[in-house]
């Protein structure tokens, strides 16, 4: 009645196996460390940098405890911060030649102290958040005007080249605010206006006004389209973000969305807040522009001769020189799409771009006239331009066209990445700006470790006293439940916070209330005369219901958080819900498995250690602990 068959053992061993496994990391502290990172679009970070770092060490007369590849950036490992900070200076001083113009950014950082075969797992510690590990929070509001502003641009130049080739006669197009103003003689020419803005302008809505002899049009931008370009001008920022604030890598960025307007930017671990808005503040912009293929240009990129008069001298990715002219043909402003692919017939990896109608105006008639040269794409940043790819002209272009060549699946995600996230889709502005210290935040993690321990001990002694020996099975399925929190908190790599502490507190309380349930029913059917084994199977399954009822509808309220709340909530929220979902393993399956382990062998079992089981008045002589 009261035995658990072999396999269930074995889950129960292997989870917990599992969960001390990727909570271990978590114990292991963190080592000051240097981490290098590409700032520019086309400074890529391989073996070869990990190389110039251990160079740059070795003749400082410093040793790293570890130099690694880590994705996207070399991290160099000491034991020490002044180690450290003496790093930061060697390694700056050997990568960053020109400080004007830097092509690396060299940050200080802290790494796991986990070995290696934990790595090897991918056991990691969970992140710490910035209200535990100090560092710089950002409120950017987005100037939405500026983005409808710039949409309505773009639309009467759209316009104007429409009505050139429908033929239609006009006495000017103007934008007016958010509006595009267009004058016409006739009232057919209106009419007609008004059907080419149907067909080809659904974003727009116009009314027509009759002035004197003349009509006037004013097209305004539809609520819906409004709406449309608000959010792909946010979500474009906080790509854009994203794409900058990584590549610094001092940690766990958090850049997400607050209203309809705004965006919270934290950087745990940042300190330098001048830092930081440089980064934030980069601007990026890309222009198109035709390769000089004149003899004179050969020789600038063979020989480094004197480059022709109305061209200049780039660098391409692998570090070889483009000569490219001076007059731009398109600049990102007419980008209006790119995305990674491949080519239908040769496989190869691809960029297929989308230009809006002024663009692919442009591009049909300079493709037309350039065919069989090369077309240059160059990323400037902070006025220094690189050029990203430089395709030959296969055919005639339009509005969509595709950047094809020797390209890998991964630079052609990237490429796609920079050419639609290179610049700002609106202009923004810091409207709150705080920091907050690593001192605060060491404070803060004793705190919330402190809450935990004692509201965990407290917790364990009560059930201890009140239900005996199974307040001690109860305590230990406490603790396992502590365990796997714990352990998928890290696994999922999630960001824990000051409120998601105060969750995991919480959960403690909520989950121990499960097995408060068990015991109370056990104890009443023990003082119905029910015999032991009886009244523990019976406790435990007529307890049950209550305890699914309860968690289900308490989880419904933790989603209803994490679904529609945001910052400090959310991780409020996260932690909560894992919680309610390993207390129904530890308080129920874990539970029972160490009872079942400790009474289900004895068959002739008289009494159980559950304390004292008050029984009714009529036998209150026969009151008696057990």
């Amino acid at each position: 009645m009261n035995r658990y068959p072999v396999w269930k053992y074995l889950v129960i061993a292997a989870t917990l196996l599992v969960a001390a496994l990727y909570t271990l990391p978590n114990f292991f502290g963190e080592a000051p460390a240097v981490q290098v990172s590409s700032l520019k679009a086309m400074a890529k970070v391989d073996g070869a940098t990990v190389t110039r770092v251990e160079e740059a060490l070795k003749a400082a007369g410093l040793k790293a405890e570890q130099v690694s590849l880590d994705g996207t950036s070399v991290r160099a490992r000491f034991d020490s911060t002044d180690l450290q900070l003496k790093a930061k200076d060697a390694i700056q001083r050997a990568l960053i030649t020109d400080p004007a113009d830097p092509s690396y950014i060299v940050a200080l950082n802290l790494i796991s102290r986990s070995p290696e075969w934990l790595r090897r797992i991918h056991a990691a510690p969970m992140y710490l958040g910035l209200d535990l590990r100090g560092g710089v929070h950002f409120m950017l509001q987005v100037d939405m005007q500026a983005a409808l502003t710039k949409r309505a641009e773009s639309l009467a130049g759209d316009l104007r080249l429409a009505m050139r080739e429908k033929s239609l006669r006009h006495g000017g197009i103007s934008r007016n605010g958010q509006a595009v103003e267009l004058r016409v003689r006739d009232q057919a020419t209106a009419d007609a206006t008004r059907t080419l803005l149907q067909e080809q302008f659904p974003d727009l809505q116009a009314r027509v006004e009759a002035e004197g002899s003349e009509f006037k049009l004013v097209a305004g931008i539809k609520p819906e389209a409004v709406r449309r370009v608000q959010e792909q001008a946010l979500k474009q920022n906080i790509m854009t973000l994203h794409n900058r604030i990584n590549e610094l890598g001092v940690a766990e960025p958090v850049i997400q969305q607050q209203g309809l307007d705004r965006i919270v930017v934290q950087l745990p671990g940042v300190q330098d807040t001048a830092k930081a808005k440089d980064i934030l503040g980069r601007t990026a912009t890309l222009e198109m522009r035709l390769v000089d293929e004149s003899a004179e240009a050969r020789a600038a990129e063979l020989s480094g001769g004197l480059v022709p008069f109305g061209s200049e001298k780039f660098l391409e990715r692998d570090g070889r020189v483009v000569i490219v002219k001076k007059q731009v043909v398109l600049t990102g402003d007419s980008l209006t799409d790119a995305q990674p692919g491949f080519d239908s017939q040769t496989q190869q990896p691809k960029v297929d771009l989308t230009v809006d109608a002024k663009g692919g105006r442009i591009m049909r008639d300079v493709s037309r006239e350039n065919l069989k040269k090369r077309m240059a794409i160059v990323l400037f940043e902070k006025g220094k331009g690189e050029v990203l790819t430089a395709p030959v002209i296969q055919g005639e272009l339009g509005n969509r066209f595709q950047i094809s060549g020797s390209m890998s699946t991964v630079e052609a995600n990237d490429l796609a990445l920079l050419l639609r996230a290179g610049s700002l889709a609106a202009p923004m502005e810091i409207i709150e700006e705080r920091t907050i210290g690593p001192s605060l935040g060491a404070e803060n993690i004793a705190k919330g470790f402190n809450s935990v321990t004692w509201g965990f001990v407290v917790i364990v002694a009560f059930m201890a006293l009140y239900y005996m020996l199974f307040g001690l099975f109860s305590g230990l399925a406490l603790a396992v439940n502590l365990l796997l929190l714990v352990a998928v908190l890290s696994m999922l790599q999630a960001t824990l916070t000051l409120p998601g502490m105060a969750a995991m507190a919480l959960a403690l309380g909520m989950a121990i209330d499960s097995n408060v349930l068990i015991n109370e029913r056990v104890r009443e059917e023990l003082r119905n005369g029910v015999a032991p084994q009886v009244a523990i199977n019976t406790g435990y399954d007529r307890a049950w219901a209550t305890i699914l009822d309860s968690n289900i509808t308490t989880l419904i309220a933790g989603l209803a958080l994490l679904a529609f709340g945001s910052g400090p909530v959310r991780g409020f929220a996260v932690v909560h819900c894992i919680g309610i979902l390993t207390s129904m393993f530890s308080a129920v399956f874990f539970s029972r498995a160490l009872v079942n382990l400790w009474y289900g062998r004895q068959k002739k079992l008289k009494s159980v250690s559950i304390g004292t089981i008050w029984r009714p008045q009529a036998q209150a002589g026969q009151n008696t602990p057990r």
